[in-house]
């Protein structure tokens, strides 16, 4: 199927509310919206600091997904979920993504907050002009905020906060109601959070300044409301100036309660308990950085998520996502890896397995991604030591946000980049046992190409040039050309690669075989 035909669903499973759009892709790479769904599903809600996920939310969530889902199916659209805030931070996540993957058929990825900020940057790009600008992008979800400087496609700053307009509703202002201090307390946590960020942007600088998403969205309409003149067709592209920012403000403040917000001309009336919180940070945006005037984007997550998928799918975005994630991978290994040129030579010698043994582990093609960011990956752990450096290298990239990789992503990674030498993974290893029977194999591959790489360049000198493999039933023979130079001693490449062969014979099921060719590759 050609990807002019093909329908797409992306699900924004926030924490405030989950966010369906079903689109068609376009032979440009791009999408056309078929329909929206919206639901205020307040999945952060009722937890402490959004370290648990109440069974009450949980069950509104999967109410929704199982709605959303039908929807998705009646347009034979699969979807791809991204979770925010409230599931990344919930000790608990486990629970609702395996509940929703039970009973509604959706996967549900948890994406890091620098991720997050990436596909909201991806999302608003579609929606204004603004690639040749350098802007300051503002997402306010429920449980974070998303800060982004960006310019042709590139994030220069990508930051995320803690501060959602759930999250501090629920810490200033529970149930809505207001303590005669807690505007200025929340005033005060937001300009402590934000001015971590505010040298770098004022250096960078910014030539227009985003927001998205539902709190931009209730404070345009708002602004709007209190304007005379014609209404426009879409809020796409409304500007409001942080003049009017504070007018807004000033009147949510004035009324006391959400019984009294609901009625604010222009405010929906489901937002009343957390849009002061809400406004309150862009309002701390716009003081922080000094924002003069503010315009709206109606995509955001959504609809980057949408874009990224076609991107995995179909390559056709002429400004590769893929290059992004490869990228964050480049940038890690050059902190972390002082042999650079070993690792790159590596990745180039397990991408070529994995390629010519497609046949015999059927893995999807993007598992290739996974495997060569392990192998570029690989030595990052040397940073920390020498000694057990896998089991450091696993550590170092779970806990970088790479960018352009959903969690899970990182996850498989790391697992894999941790088996690259010695033990096989083993059902008691903490790193190897939460996987599911799919990934466990993927991994088990994945590591025993990476290790006959590995061997191949035992001397880090990339004196094997080249490599073919042939599947002769019996036995997998893999048979490697020498550089011109190396006179053809390949001696200690071969009997390393040969004891690192161990893992892949017993996932192939047969004996490897690796041997010297007669001369170079062609």
């Amino acid at each position: 199927m050609t990807a002019s035909a093909t329908r797409l669903a992306a699900l924004d499973v926030g924490t405030n509310s989950f966010h369906l759009v079903v689109a068609r892709t376009l032979a440009d790479g791009r999408f056309e919206v078929i329909t929206r769904h919206k639901d205020m599903v307040r999945l952060g809600q009722g937890g402490a600091d959004m370290s648990h996920l109440s069974v009450e939310a949980i069950d509104r969530a999967i109410a929704s997904l199982g709605r959303m889902a039908r929807l998705a199916a009646s347009h034979d659209a699969p979807v791809r979920a991204v979770a925010t805030s409230a599931v990344r931070e919930a000790k608990n996540a486990d629970e609702f993504i395996t509940r929703a993957a039970r009973e509604t058929g959706i996967t549900v990825e948890v994406i890091s907050g620098v991720e997050e900020a990436r596909l909201i940057h991806l999302g608003v790009l579609q929606a204004l002009d603004v690639f040749d600008k350098r802007l300051l992008l503002t997402d306010i979800g429920g449980g974070s905020t998303e800060v982004v400087v960006g310019l042709r496609g590139s994030e220069e700053i990508a930051r995320s906060f803690k501060l959602g307009a759930v999250r501090l509703t629920e810490r200033f202002f529970p149930g809505g109601s207001q303590h005669p201090a807690s505007v200025h307390s929340c005033r005060a946590a937001i300009g402590s959070a934000l001015a971590v960020l505010e040298r770098e942007v004022r250096s960078v600088g910014y030539q227009v300044a985003v927001a998205s998403s539902g709190t931009a969205e209730a404070v345009a309409r708002m602004v709007l409301a209190r304007r005379e003149g014609a209404r426009p067709r879409t809020l796409n592209g409304f500007r409001w100036t942080a003049d009017e920012l504070d007018a807004v403000v000033e009147a949510v403040i004035a009324a006391p309660s959400p019984t009294a917000r609901r009625r604010l001309p222009g405010l929906d009336p489901v937002r009343a308990d957390i849009i002061l919180a809400g406004s309150l940070i862009l309002q701390g945006v716009a003081h922080t950085f000094g924002v003069k005037e503010f315009t709206f984007s109606e995509y955001a997550l959504r609809e980057g998520v949408l874009l990224d998928t076609i991107q995995r799918r179909f390559g056709s975005d002429p400004h590769d996502l893929r290059d992004v994630a490869r990228r964050s991978v480049a940038q890690l290994a050059e902190r972390c890896d002082d042999d650079l040129e070993h690792s790159a030579h590596v990745a180039q010698l397990a991408t070529a397995l994995f390629d010519q043994t497609e046949a015999i582990h059927g893995l999807d093609p993007s598992r290739r991604q996974l495997l060569e960011a392990a192998a570029l990956l690989a030595n990052v752990g040397l940073v920390i030591s020498h000694s057990k450096h896998h089991l450091h290298s696993y550590y170092v990239i779970r806990n970088s946000e790479l960018v352009g990789f959903t969690d899970h992503e990182i996850e498989m990674i790391a697992v894999i980049a941790r088996y690259h030498r010695k033990g096989a993974p083993k059902p008691t290893h903490a790193e190897f046992a939460p996987l599911d029977e799919a990934d466990q194999l993927t991994v088990r591959v994945l590591a025993g190409l990476l290790r006959i790489a590995i061997g191949l360049d035992r001397r880090h000198d990339g004196r094997v040039l080249g490599l073919v493999v042939t599947d002769c039933g019996g036995a997998l023979d893999i048979v490697v050309n020498a550089r011109p130079d190396c006179a053809g001693d390949l001696s200690l490449e071969l009997w390393a690669a040969q004891e690192r062969s161990e893992l892949l014979a017993t996932e192939f099921g047969r004996p490897i075989r690796i041997t010297a060719g007669p001369g170079p590759s062609p």
